[in-house]
């Protein structure tokens, strides 16, 4: 349902229609766009803190900067809805994260102005710092680069490693610091005191500036500049407690400043378009800034879902039966009872508590897991250090998330053959958030890692009994669990903890002409299928498989043997996943059945519901019905 929007904000179809208005005019325009991002968000749901939070400032940036010639890059783009309602989106964006409407954040083929396409944090510097130094070679030197990134993002490596390279390029760039203290959950670490700390140097950042203008007026100012910059140590020992990181790394510094004045906004903005070289902005901002209940509870309003925007109930499906859990919820909730059962278990994750539920272990046990912010590479690398110590580190990291720290899981854990336990959240098509969060490929990248044992669960009860095996002192290797977002199958899923033999699947039903394998929660969509299919008189054989490696060999050659029609189904990519493996094991063993691989294909899959996407995908219960009815026909052709 398309929402109405204010009177100023439906005169506003693209950046050049604001640069009309007078700047009197801005704050009303930013009440509305405000307004029109909850009245939309509420109806149709999405990510709605980070964008109330820097209403001020996308509103000052497309009002100063001539967009889309000018460049501006939105880290993570959790924040980027009010630049896309002013990008010429405004009537479309009803259809937000909606299959076949327009993407949750900002995608190059879909608009001139969302110069680069993110989803995961920290990548705006250096892609920023990319397009200043092509833009200089390109003889566009005045085109102006604008990067803008939050505190969380700032606590990953990729940050530090783009500003040590702008402070010395010389590159027209502008990081502007969006500082909430947020980024899903409360930010961890020494970056967030060390950001408090600075924002209280305003005697320095007034001197300092006060001075650079003053200097740069006189004749020869260039040249007193940077005789300014000599002393500058100076002016810091005697005005601040601490020196300026930033200034460190080469780039002027300037702020703290409200990112909620407009006007300040602007004005600041336009001074700072006007100083060439790498230069940094610090801003201060409230996620979730105008609508209250947002302000105070930052982690549940990050993307709440749909809910009455008067009362702010968030609205959720009452059952009335029992419902199974959520994959992530019996992870938490496991994690404490295998801490009870032994000490040596801890828990890691690279800023996703809430959405991993590790907090629940947080809670309880604050000594034993740890949230050590965006830093994936960190999480897994400090998970090895822990596990040469003898400690059973479960490292949980989204599946897409952990494609950033896959050199540690080689380097650090896999040629050192540590037991850490990887479990991959998340994985398979995670829905709205599309084709930067699916966990398409982890089966296909952990496969050819030698030392690596690789699970997926098809239900709750699994997922626990790998867990459980996981930590036990008979595994002595690397150990994925890979699971996908959402509920699971079974409401009474707190069963008893067992030991699994580890690559040993199990037989679901004995069948006739045709074996279908699966591996993790696809195998659910199997067994429906079969139902149907007993239904018609028909009973093909089912195999959950459990283990991707090592491969259960007994069945595999029993499968070898006695079928000559093969179905693999898998919730990973087609091209040297789960059926790829099968394939292999096939073709060295001399079997050669007829396979069709159900899984990922080979292209990009963009956003939608997870069901819209199985369907499109061809790997949900009617996709195992076709296949079964297209392979049986051909034998009776």
């Amino acid at each position: 349902m398309e929402i109405a929007a204010g009177p100023l904000l439906s005169t506003i179809e693209y950046p050049s229609d604001l640069r009309k208005l007078s700047k009197d005019d801005l704050q009303q325009v930013c009440n509305e766009l405000r307004q029109f991002i909850i009245d939309t968000v509420s109806v149709n749901g999405g990510h709605f803190g980070a964008s109330l939070g820097v209403v001020e400032l996308t509103v000052a940036l497309h009002y100063v900067f001539n967009t889309p010639d000018d460049q501006l890059i939105w880290d993570v783009g959790h924040q980027a809805y009010g630049h896309k309602i002013l990008t010429g989106r405004r009537k479309q964006f009803h259809t937000n994260r909606k299959y076949n409407g327009i993407s949750g954040f900002p995608k190059r083929s879909e608009s001139p102005y969302d110069a680069f396409g993110v989803g995961h944090s920290s990548t705006s510097i250096s892609a920023a710092l990319g397009m200043s130094i092509a833009s200089q070679l390109n003889g566009q030197s005045k085109r102006q680069h604008i990067a803008v990134i939050g505190d969380g993002a700032m606590t990953a490596g990729l940050p530090f490693e783009a500003l040590q390279h702008a402070g010395s390029s010389g590159a027209n760039i502008l990081i502007i610091l969006n500082d909430n203290n947020m980024s899903i959950d409360p930010n961890v670490g020494s970056l967030k005191e060390y950001l408090t700390d600075i924002t209280t140097s305003k005697t320095y950042n007034k001197v300092r500036n006060d001075i650079w203008n003053m200097i740069g007026r006189l004749p020869g100012g260039k040249f007193h500049q940077k005789m300014a910059s000599k002393v500058e140590a100076g002016i810091k020992g005697v005005v601040s407690k601490t020196s300026n990181l930033f200034e460190a790394l080469g780039l002027r510094y300037f702020g703290q400043v409200d990112g909620h004045n407009i006007l300040k906004l602007v004005e600041t903005l336009r001074d700072l378009s006007q100083i060439p070289g790498p230069k940094l902005l610090h801003i201060s901002t409230v996620k979730g800034k105008g609508y209250d209940l947002a302000e105070k509870d930052q982690t549940l309003w990050h993307a709440p879902g749909t809910f009455d925007k008067v009362t702010g109930k968030i609205n959720k499906v009452v059952f009335e039966h029992p419902q199974p859990p959520k994959y992530q919820d019996v992870f938490g909730k496991t994690m404490i009872e295998l801490a009870k059962l032994n000490p040596k278990v801890m828990g890691i994750t690279p800023a996703m508590p809430s959405g991993c539920s590790l907090k629940y272990m947080m809670a309880e046990m604050p000594d034993r897991a740890f949230d050590v912010g965006i830093c994936e590479q960190h999480a897994v690398t400090l998970s090895a250090g822990l596990a040469t110590q003898g400690m059973k580190v479960f490292c949980n990291i989204y599946s897409s998330f952990m494609q950033r720290a896959y050199d540690m899981v080689i380097h650090d854990v896999a040629i050192q053959k540590l037991p850490v336990i990887f479990c991959l959240d998340r994985a398979g098509l995670v829905g709205d958030d599309g084709p930067t969060h699916h966990g398409a490929y982890d089966i296909a990248y952990m496969r050819c890692i030698p030392n690596m044992v690789i699970a997926a669960p098809m239900n709750e009860k699994e997922l626990r009994d790998m867990m459980f095996t996981a930590q036990s002192d008979e595994n002595e290797l690397p150990f994925v669990i890979r699971y996908p977002r959402g509920e699971g199958v079974m409401p009474q899923w707190q069963t008893p903890l067992e030991m699994m033999e580890i690559g040993v699947g199990e037989c679901v039903q004995q069948g006739e002409e045709i074996a279908i394998l699966s591996i993790g929660h696809p195998g659910n969509f199997v067994i429906e299928a079969c139902k149907s299919f007993a239904d018609e008189g028909f009973q093909p054989a089912h195999y959950n498989m459990r283990f991707v490696k090592p491969l259960d060999e007994q069945i595999m050659h029993e499968v070898g043997r006695k079928f000559k029609k093969v179905i693999t189904i898998e919730d990973g990519t087609v091209v040297g996943g789960f059926g790829s493996a099968c394939l292999e094991f096939f073709a060295a063993n001399n079997y050669h059945p007829e396979v069709r691989i159900l899984g990922i294909p080979d292209r990009i899959v963009e956003h939608g519901k997870p069901q819209e996407l199985h369907r499109e995908c061809g790997y949900d219960m009617q996709a195992v019905m076709e296949t079964v009815a297209q392979m049986r026909a051909m034998t009776f052709a």
